[in-house]
């Protein structure tokens, strides 16, 4: 991965973005992606659209990714000043205690932790996790009237983002899901334009998705193109840890993952598919028998029904602050999709023949 495109990712990864509270992610894709699209729409939720405007001739395609993160929102504060919070998305309570969390406030954050007992204190032997909604932000307040001085009911609160480079072309961050597939839809756009291709394209960034696509409705309503492909991470189940009866067979490292059944078109499942053999690039194959649980979801029922996929991207520990991909899989995602761009200039109608 060239510095360029690592420096976006980075920007993309450090700018909290939880699901609702989507601005600050939003404005570093939308500043990067008007470097070379033709034209960049925000609608009223924030969802964004950057668009290569082809010949005319050709179909239109939309490489979407979703912005939103899971993390935490300021449900009430106590007497003595400490803060109780509520989900935002999927977030995991096994994972929360003793970590440093940021409130995002009006007035600028403020910086917190989320309180774990030392075990010196504790019953060992027969814990149980608490949930959420029974564990506390710490932020230093001694009274309630102290910390409402800093913070109000409705803010949203995120684990403190870093980005680590491990081994090889493995990276560590909170936020993977799904930063890596906005940076991807990103990318795919710019493969387009560079290649100049007759298809239009159009690159997606929704918001809330991780509490029920909801932006992907919006989008998959008003833009209605002719195909869409929404990348989202997908579990990586090579980890020693993974129960048996859920290992599967997505590695990471080896290739972006291409889904079949339920909303995964067969002809943009075949698009994919046949791109990937002319880039040369390795791909995994994914069943999803019922749903995708990405946005995906959203776009194939929008409307009449838009030809749909879900590509994804392999991603271990995922809703946890150490999610841990593959800068050689976001690579190979971005050059599918870029493939994908180009021969989709020869599509006629992603509709099944019968």
């Amino acid at each position: 991965m060239d510095e360029d495109r690592r420096a976006f990712l980075d920007d993309l990864l450090t700018t909290p973005s939880p699901s609702g509270y989507e601005i600050d992610g939003q404005r570093v894709w939308v500043d990067y992606v008007s470097q070379f699209a033709d034209d960049v729409t925000v609608d009223a939720y924030g969802n964004a659209v950057a668009v290569h405007e082809g010949s005319g001739t050709g179909p239109e395609i939309a490489f979407t990714g979703h912005a939103d993160q899971i993390g935490y929102i300021v449900r009430d504060i106590d007497d003595n000043g400490f803060i109780r919070i509520d989900a935002i998305g999927g977030a995991d309570r096994t994972v929360s205690k003793g970590q440093h969390v940021t409130v995002h406030t009006d007035d600028g954050d403020v910086s917190g932790v989320i309180g774990q007992t030392a075990i010196h204190l504790r019953d060992t032997g027969s814990e149980e996790y608490d949930d959420l909604e029974e564990q506390f932000v710490d932020i230093g307040a001694t009274t309630k009237g102290e910390a409402k001085d800093y913070v109000e009911v409705g803010d949203p609160v995120t684990v403190e983002a870093r980005v680590r480079d491990l081994a090889g072309d493995r990276v560590a961050a909170n936020g993977m899901d799904n930063r890596v597939g906005t940076w991807s839809a990103a990318e795919g756009l710019r493969a387009a334009v560079e290649n100049d291709v007759d298809a239009t394209v159009y690159a997606v960034s929704t918001v809330q998705e991780e509490v029920g696509v909801q932006g992907a409705k919006m989008v998959g309503y008003d833009l209605d193109p002719d195909a869409m492909v929404a990348v989202d991470v997908t579990h990586a189940t090579d980890n020693p840890d993974v129960p048996g009866k859920a290992k599967g067979p997505i590695e990471l490292g080896e290739g972006p993952v291409v889904s079949r059944g339920s909303a995964n078109h067969p002809n943009v499942v075949s698009l994919a598919r046949d791109a990937a053999t002319e880039a040369d690039i390795d791909v995994q194959l994914q069943a999803a028998g019922s749903y995708t649980g990405t946005d995906a979801d959203a776009f194939y029922t929008s409307r009449s029904g838009i030809p749909s996929l879900n590509i994804g991207i392999p991603n271990r520990y995922m809703h946890t602050p150490v999610e841990v991909v593959s800068t050689d899989d976001l690579d190979d995602v971005a050059a599918l999709l870029g493939a994908m761009a180009e021969l989709a200039g020869d599509v006629d109608s992603f509709g099944v023949d019968l």
